[in-house]
């Protein structure tokens, strides 16, 4: 009997665990590549063409592969995570848009367009950095995603295949390829229509012009080289002109296409886990996992597809300029807001509206309090007690989250005093708040700020400190006193709001004058925002003053 019911404890708390687990996808996914018993460390991957902006979308694998990482690591795993830049993969076409080595968006008016032109169809390591600052316009889009890791706290490796190729890394898969032509044909024909009795999956890049060429014609296995002519590649509707030159090159001095390459990245790094989005779910994953098996003989990594996210509810695209980088959301939001965005459920398709940043801001705020036990939704609960850790560098239950909007209101003043006593009015601060509490909570309000005036929404007014230059008609004036007696009795912005209507109509004031004349009061504009609600928020006593017109 005690065996038993210790049994179904046991069991009883497994189930619960189980639970918690499910609640998080990364623990499903922790739970598969575990069950395979790899060796440690156990390599997480990702990877991108550097082909334009290092955009939030690339950082999209990233982040998924992080909160795999950190659920092993907190298993007892040593876990590896690298990010490969494919960056021997030609450059195809000039992207309409670039990013500085901050991060900022420039088009190709702010740098030397002509050189990327002159530089078509060559290894993006062997084309100069746009902005000369590092060593190759592939090391600067290698270093922008370092850096948004970087201000994310994800440790992640960014590896650059081309010197994987020249470390020799690539030459055992490249022979085993190449060994047997006629039988990667066979696997690659299922997928591509581009393979015939001459195709050779492995791209030279010509000694003489330097770009990289599609055309081999000999192999020689014992001296590791093939011999080539650098013929025409075709982009779409144009044509990259080869230069006709026919050379030898090394496997070193080449590199292998995509479909070869991607399965070519797990055996030399040892991959253990990969996601990727649903174009390569329906197209390079089938591939490489026939590849993997049948040609190169390995175990292909344990896959995850993820949904594309779209930015203003459009697709991400760095050629349309559709973008957004991390520094520029890291301007609008908090860092552990930004890692929520990531951590929800890969599998569900989102978009990232700017214009409403307030809603997403306001579900990681929910989704903090359900973590804290603060929210009636158990499955909210289950998610946040497992995933939230993760999200943030550390869990602190006194913490203060302003609104956003309501944040985006307090900036419209920069004087600190005014922020705190409208935050302590709404009850956000009170006297037992901690000071780094205080000051952690109004850095939301620099980041609505600029959400604000990027967007230059309702909240993109300024409140004037001083009292601004202005004189009323008598009845408007009498009104504003009035309304500064309904102020100074302690009613609530709604209250406000309202009585804004019912003053007017007392002192047969036209409503759009009285309005004016408090945006004039407050902000020095014709128009501002829902005013009696903002004014319920200010200072109590800086309201009646300044509708009262008193210095």
């Amino acid at each position: 009997m005690t065996d038993e019911t210790t049994d179904d404890s046991e069991s009883a708390d497994e189930t619960a665990e189980n639970a918690g687990h499910r609640a998080f996808w990364a623990d499903s996914v922790a739970d598969e590549i575990a069950a395979r018993d790899p060796e440690e460390p156990i390599v997480i991957k990702g990877g991108v063409s550097p082909s334009g902006v290092a955009h939030l979308g690339n950082f999209n694998e990233i982040m998924r592969g992080y909160f795999v990482a950190e659920v092993l690591r907190e298993r007892g795993h040593e876990v590896r995570q690298v990010f490969t830049s494919d960056d021997k993969d030609p450059l195809r076409k000039l992207p309409r848009k670039l990013a500085d080595a901050d991060g900022n968006i420039v088009g190709l008016g702010d740098v030397d367009a002509g050189a990327l032109g002159r530089n078509l169809g060559k290894p993006y390591t062997s084309i100069p950095d746009p902005f000369g600052e590092a060593e190759s316009y592939a090391a600067h889009f290698a270093n922008l995603l370092k850096a948004d890791a970087d201000r994310l706290g994800v440790p992640v490796e960014m590896l650059s295949n081309t010197e994987l190729y020249e470390e020799g890394a690539f030459d055992p898969v490249v022979e085993r390829v190449l060994s047997d032509v006629d039988d990667a044909r066979a696997v690659l024909s299922k997928y591509q229509r581009k393979v015939d009795e001459e195709y050779v999956p492995f791209n030279p890049v010509c000694e003489a012009c330097g770009k990289i060429t599609e055309t081999v014609t000999d192999i020689d296995l014992d001296a590791k080289t093939v011999d080539y002519v650098c013929t025409d590649m075709t982009v779409g509707d144009e044509t990259i002109d080869g230069c006709g030159h026919e050379g030898t090159a090394t496997f070193r001095e080449g590199k292998l296409p995509w479909r070869f390459e991607w399965p070519g990245q797990w055996q030399v790094l040892g991959v253990d886990f990969e996601p990727f989005g649903k174009d390569h779910a329906e197209g390079s994953w089938p591939s490489g996992e026939d590849i993997a098996r049948n040609v190169l003989g390995i175990e292909p990594p344990v896959p995850m597809t993820y949904e594309w996210f779209t930015l203003n509810g459009e697709a991400l695209s760095s050629s349309a300029g559709n973008v957004v980088t991390v520094p520029e959301i890291l301007e609008l939001l908090e860092p552990e807001v930004l890692r929520y965005f990531f951590v929800l459920d890969p599998k569900k398709a989102r978009n990232l509206d700017l214009s409403r940043l307030d809603q997403l801001v306001d579900d990681f705020d929910r989704f903090e309090r359900a973590y804290f036990g603060e929210v009636d939704d158990e499955n909210l609960t289950a998610f946040a007690e497992r995933a939230y850790p993760f999200v943030v560098d550390e869990v602190r239950e006194d913490r203060v989250r302003l609104p956003y909007t309501f944040a985006a209101v307090l900036g419209m003043t920069d004087d600190r005093e005014v922020r705190v006593q409208m935050a302590r009015n709404e009850g956000h601060f009170t006297d037992e708040t901690p000071e780094w509490a205080v000051e952690e909570a109004l850095e939301r309000v620099e980041k609505a700020r600029a959400w604000a005036e990027r967007m230059d929404n309702a909240y993109n007014y300024r409140l004037q400190v001083e009292l601004p230059d202005a004189d009323f008609d008598a009845d408007v004036a009498a009104a504003l006193d009035d309304l500064a007696d309904f102020v100074a009795a302690g009613h609530d912005g709604e209250e406000i709001q309202g009585e804004i209507y019912e003053t007017a109509r007392r002192h047969d004031v036209e409503v759009s004058d009285l309005f004016g004349a408090g945006y004039r009061l407050f902000f020095d504009q014709p128009q501002g925002p829902r005013l009696g609600e903002f004014l319920g928020d200010l200072d109590r006593t800086f309201v009646v003053k300044r509708l009262r017109r008193e210095e």
